[in-house]
């Protein structure tokens, strides 16, 4: 990094608080998918600080087995211990982990942020998942004394009782949805409810997030060939269905579908559309009962013309600063550059530098849990 690494230190100057860091990440040969969505996660900060704590409380475990949790959280302990503010940090581990946990990412082929982030943290979920279960049978298998002990602490009545699980990383990320539907001939409604750990939209030219979240929550009507079994009038109904945000999450993901399969090109296509992604969101038509503000502090950038190919650059928000990421290179921007990364108004263009996938954090940091 050089005499970018020492410019960028002078344009951090005192604006920052003395325990921050940011340092690129090297690219292992088009590892760039990954660095951008480490990079936006990195700056999450409640999921790095909740991390950080997993790392102080698991890393003296002995018979720990490496995967990707402890390879992630070494690499975020590593750059938070750093004693420069700045610099490139290489994330091998963490990337050899992720090749032999999943094929996919093995190749030096162009890959999609958007699996790698999803993959990611479901893989998070099930490591925390399978911990806590492993914990939960050692205390009904301890002896006597201490399953008497332990038990009301874990809600387990005879070691049977099962409580849903939830980890920090559904804590930070995950909401829920409702999916409504209504019979218009009894009028009765059916609700079915669904987590989420991001939300994929639809998207359309010369729109806003605002606008794609409307029509995600949009009234579809059931008929024809498509009617609903009604439960109450036991036969086939026309029906009216919306799906809405029951549970707001805190860490609320967008990914943009950006990529398209045309069937008259037989292939994936790059839809370089406007979206205007406000800085500040607020959640109002597609939430139940609530309105939901949001601050927006990371966006991960498809660079390129195809889904095949290109590259991915992060914008991320640090105590109101707004720094660009783009591998090994960390540089200081202005806010007002953050819309220039909306798309094109034209179907055509020479910027290719679309959001992608977006990071808002809830600003009602209040009911955090």
């Amino acid at each position: 990094m050089g005499a970018a690494g020492s410019k960028l230190e002078k344009a951090l100057g005192d604006q920052f608080p003395e325990g921050e860091r940011y340092f690129g990440l090297e690219n292992f040969g088009n590892t760039c998918y990954c660095n951008s969505v480490l990079q936006a996660l990195y700056f999450c900060v409640p999921f790095r600080e909740q991390l950080l704590d997993y790392y102080g409380n698991n890393k003296c475990t002995v018979d720990a087995e490496e995967n990707l949790l402890t390879c992630l959280a070494d690499l975020f302990s590593q750059i938070t211990s750093q004693k420069k503010k700045t610099g490139v940090i290489a994330p091998k581990r963490f990337v050899q982990r992720l090749k032999k946990q999943n094929e996919l990412f093995r190749s030096y082929m162009h890959q999609d942020a958007h699996e790698f982030l999803n993959f990611l943290l479901n893989q998070l979920v099930d490591i925390l998942e399978k911990e806590a279960q492993a914990e939960k049978t050692e205390q009904v298998t301890s002896p006597p004394s201490e399953k008497a002990e332990n038990g009301s602490k874990n809600g387990l009545a005879n070691g049977v009782h099962k409580e849903p699980l939830v980890t920090w990383v559904h804590k930070n990320f995950q909401g829920i949805l409702t999916n409504e539907t209504r019979c218009l001939r009894c009028e009765t409604v059916t609700a079915r409810d669904e987590t989420f750990l991001d939300l994929s939209l639809d998207i359309e030219q010369n729109s806003s997030i605002t606008s794609c979240l409307k029509n995600f929550s949009s009234t579809e009507m059931l008929n024809a060939e498509d009617k609903f079994f009604c439960d109450k009038c036991c036969s086939l109904q026309e029906a009216q269905k919306r799906m809405k945000i029951k549970k707001p999450p805190h860490i609320l993901v967008i990914h943009l579908k950006r990529f398209k399969y045309m069937e008259q090109l037989g292939r994936n296509k790059k839809l370089f559309y406007r979206v205007v992604f406000p800085l500040e969101l607020k959640l109002s038509d597609t939430v139940e009962d609530a309105d939901v503000e949001y601050s927006l502090f990371a966006v991960v950038v498809h660079v390129g013309s195809g889904p095949n190919h290109g590259h991915y650059v992060s914008l991320v928000k640090s105590h109101n600063h707004w720094l660009f990421f783009d591998d090994e290179n960390v540089e200081m921007m202005d806010e007002s550059a953050v819309q220039t990364f909306f798309g094109s108004a034209q179907e055509y263009s020479n910027n290719t530098d679309d959001g992608y996938i977006l990071f808002y954090e809830s600003l009602d940091l209040g009911n955090r849990n």
